[in-house]
């Protein structure tokens, strides 16, 4: 990992937009990419080959794996844990708080102390498509896909396709994020001629 230092300049191999924003404490790694108007929170952490786009927000704490995607004014709350190969479409949400007030019961506003960030936790794999938002708490599991403009409210399974609002699940997909098809008593990518084998505890990749 590469830790950014403000005032020596940005290591040669990590890009930093001139108008993003990365807090001191943020960890940022090898061949990583930052454009404009991003912010990314202390304490946050990037893996090696990311792209942050135009415009997203990276909070405080937030875990992002190696050659992931964030595309443009995509917003990642804490306590958001992002898997290695996670792409997130532009816009979308990752939410922190499952029961939101801005007050207590009692009228007074509430601080950090009043209530408790539940995050999200995106798997390797995993593609979430533009304008789509995940509610914490909530799994988006191993090489899923959440279609764009979908709303997540509770976990998704490995390989698992979901779409509408609530999310249901309308499919399965392999790694290269086409849709499954079954032959017989196997799932087939079209691409790939991976075959999966679906059970009680979902889907599950046969041996090559």
């Amino acid at each position: 990992m590469v830790e950014i230092d403000h005032e020596a300049g940005t290591k040669p191999s990590v890009h930093i937009a001139e108008n993003a924003s990365v807090a001191s404490s943020a960890s940022i790694g090898e061949g990583s990419k930052v454009w404009d108007l991003a912010q990314v929170r202390e304490g946050a952490t990037l893996g090696t080959n990311c792209i942050i786009g135009r415009g997203a927000y990276v909070d405080r704490g937030v875990s992002i794996g190696d050659n992931s995607k964030v595309q443009n004014d995509a917003l990642l709350y804490e306590p958001a844990v992002l898997g290695r190969g996670v792409f997130i479409g532009p816009a979308v949400v990752l939410t922190n708080d499952t029961y939101p007030r801005a007050v207590n019961p009692d009228g007074t506003q509430k601080s950090a102390d009043d209530w408790e960030a539940t995050g999200v936790t995106v798997e390797e794999g995993a593609a979430i498509g533009a304008r789509a938002v995940c509610v914490a708490p909530a799994r988006i599991g191993r090489w899923a896909t959440v279609a764009a403009g979908a709303v997540v409210t509770k976990d998704v399974p490995d390989f698992a396709l979901v779409a509408g609002v609530p999310a249901r699940q309308i499919g399965w997909v392999g790694k290269s994020g086409r849709p499954l098809v079954l032959n017989g008593t196997l799932w087939v990518c079209p691409i790939t001629g991976e075959t999966y084998r679906e059970s009680e505890r979902g889907l599950t990749e046969n041996e090559r």
